[in-house]
């Protein structure tokens, strides 16, 4: 037979390292699972640990719980879609400017760019004026 390990609210508040509370309230969030049965009959799975660390290790990534909802909500890719953008949001940028009236933003988060891969991306974008500017001065 293969049953799955289930546990108690004492016992799946220990692997999270979450206080029993945290637990419920996440619950009440709607961003773990009801536990199986009711009252003190209740049990966890192994997939509610899992959910919980997900939450946990999303929210020490400095994601809000209401981030970490609208994330659970969508179908799971592998990458994390940017965060919408709401009036408040704070952003940082990175600016290139190519020549005089040519300019460049971009938000690496966003693109989801490394700081690697933008450094890459300005200096092809810078290549390619220069020899853009170097054909058209050559005529």
């Amino acid at each position: 037979m293969n049953q799955s390990k289930t546990f108690s609210l004492d016992e799946i508040s220990v692997l999270a390292e979450l206080p029993r509370r945290t637990v419920r309230y996440y619950i009440q969030c709607g961003l773990i699972d009801r536990p199986q049965g009711i009252g003190k009959g209740a049990f966890y799975s192994e997939r509610h640990v899992e959910q919980l660390l997900l939450v946990r290790k999303w929210q020490l990534a400095g994601l809000s719980l209401e981030r970490i909802g609208e994330l659970l909500k969508q179908p799971d890719d592998g990458h994390l879609p940017p965060t919408p953008r709401r009036a408040g949001t704070v952003e940082v940028w990175s600016h290139l400017v190519v020549a005089d009236g040519i300019e460049l933003t971009l938000e690496p988060g966003r693109a989801g760019l490394t700081p690697e891969q933008v450094r890459a991306f300005f200096r092809a974008v810078s290549q390619a004026y220069a020899q853009i500017y170097k054909s058209e001065n050559k005529e």
